[in-house]
Order: structure tokens, then sequence, then C-alpha cells
């Protein structure tokens, strides 16, 4: 069934295929972050131990809901892992275990990317596609990376 909601088919693909992109982002973003809660140590290990795994489900809830919207607007999800790398923007590091400051830094970095990509698509959801309530949904997206962001920066010296 199609959707009559004041998008065309046209941009419904568009905004979709953005938003699996963020998917997978965000998808990439939870397994590093899940890799770090388990392999941390040293003299912060448990508050790091519980901050990583507090941001992760964050990114856990944030998945399941652009995962819906993509449905919402029409599309079936992507959700294998091969899909999931293949659109992703961000880029994992296998086999590397990495020291608190070097885990600390590429969250934060990889936070701060995606800060800065929603940035940019946020105007192509509202006018290229029409799609205000995407761009509504990825501004709060926005702001839930831009607070883990803000609290990875804290550990910054």
């Amino acid at each position: 069934m199609s959707l009559h909601i004041g998008i065309t088919p046209k941009n419904l693909k568009k905004s979709t295929a953005i938003l699996a992109t963020i998917l997978s982002n965000e998808m990439t973003l939870y397994v590093k972050t899940r890799k770090f809660h388990w392999n941390i140590s040293g003299n912060s290990f448990m508050e790091l131990h519980k901050l990583f795994e507090d941001q992760y489900r964050v990114l856990e809830a944030q998945i399941d809901e652009v995962a819906e919207r993509i449905s919402q607007l029409g599309e079936k999800t992507i959700g294998t892992m091969k899909e999931f790398i293949e659109n992703s923007t961000l880029k994992e590091s296998p086999k590397e275990y990495t020291s608190q400051k070097q885990m600390l830094e590429e969250l934060l970095e990889n936070h701060e990317q995606l800060v800065t990509e929603f940035r940019d698509y946020i105007p192509v959801f509202e006018d290229e596609n029409n799609d205000i309530g995407s761009a509504d949904f990825i501004t709060g997206l926005l702001q839930e990376h831009e607070k883990m962001a803000w609290v990875l920066r804290r550990y910054q010296v």
C-alpha cells in the first residue's frame, strides 16, 4: 500500500536511504561501544565500564527508533551486519584493542562525526524531501549524540 503523507515516492526513497545510513552508523557505534565495554581495563575500569553500558543502551534504543522510522516511511529495514558495514560511514577497527584514552577518543570522534553528518542531513530532509518528520526525528538523535560526546569530552585531559 502506498503512503499518502505529502512526500513523493522518490523523496521517500531518498529519505529512507539516508535513514539506512544513519541506522548503519548507529549499529556500528553500538557494536564498538559494546566492544569497549567488554574490553576496558585500568584505573577507571568500573566507571568507564558503566559509562559505556549507559551509552550503548541509548544507542540500542536509537537503533530501534531509526529502523521503525524507515518502516513508517514504507520501506523495509536492512538488518544484516554486511548491510550495516556497507552502509556505514563509521569505520570498525577489528582485532585492535586500544587503551582507555584511545577508546574515549575514538568514541568521541564517532559521535562528533555523526552530529556533523546529521546537521548535513536535516536540510535535505526538510528542503529537498519535504520530510519534516524525519528532520525533527534526526534533530532528536543529534541532541543525544551531542550529549554523549559532551560526556566523553569531559574525560579528555
